[in-house]
């Protein structure tokens, strides 16, 4: 077994990591929550057009106003595709990063476990030895009294 000052390094190291993996993974949600945000947006401002449009139609507009419509809506379906899959990346990489965290946290506990072994494996001899003593000191007094 690794000497507890070796543990504390280690478990020293591995809570750095955690921590590392923590703030990354935090980013990593951040960015998630703001290209939805994004999405929705687009989305939005997409139905608003739209009903805007079909407001105006109603009204009577021209043949180069339909058209432009036409390829404004195009435009704007095609970067709520491009934003979906940005979402789509930026909610990956949250999940890898999430394994990350969830393996250098997993590390981290496994050093803190081993260094509770370890201390009480310490115990353990610490108190036998001091039993030992006591036994030894009882059979000594026992010996001297008769």
């Amino acid at each position: 077994m690794a000497s507890p000052s070796q543990l504390a390094t280690l478990i020293d190291l591995a809570q750095r990591e955690t921590d590392d993996c923590a703030k990354r993974l935090g980013a990593a949600l951040k960015a998630v929550e703001d290209c939805q945000q994004k999405l929705q947006m687009l989305a939005g401002y997409r139905d608003d057009y739209a009903q805007r449009f079909e407001a105006s139609m109603a009204n009577g507009i021209t043949p180069m106003a339909y058209r432009n419509f036409q390829a404004f809506m195009v435009k704007l379906d095609s970067a709520i595709t491009g934003q979906q899959q940005v979402v789509n990346h930026a909610q990956a990489r949250s999940e890898q990063e999430k394994a990350r965290w969830q393996e250098a946290e997993r590390k981290r506990m496994s050093y803190t476990t081993l260094e509770k072994r370890a201390q009480e494996m310490a115990l353990k001899v610490e108190n036998k030895r001091d039993q030992k003593a006591m036994d030894e000191h009882a059979a000594r007094q026992a010996y001297y009294r008769r």
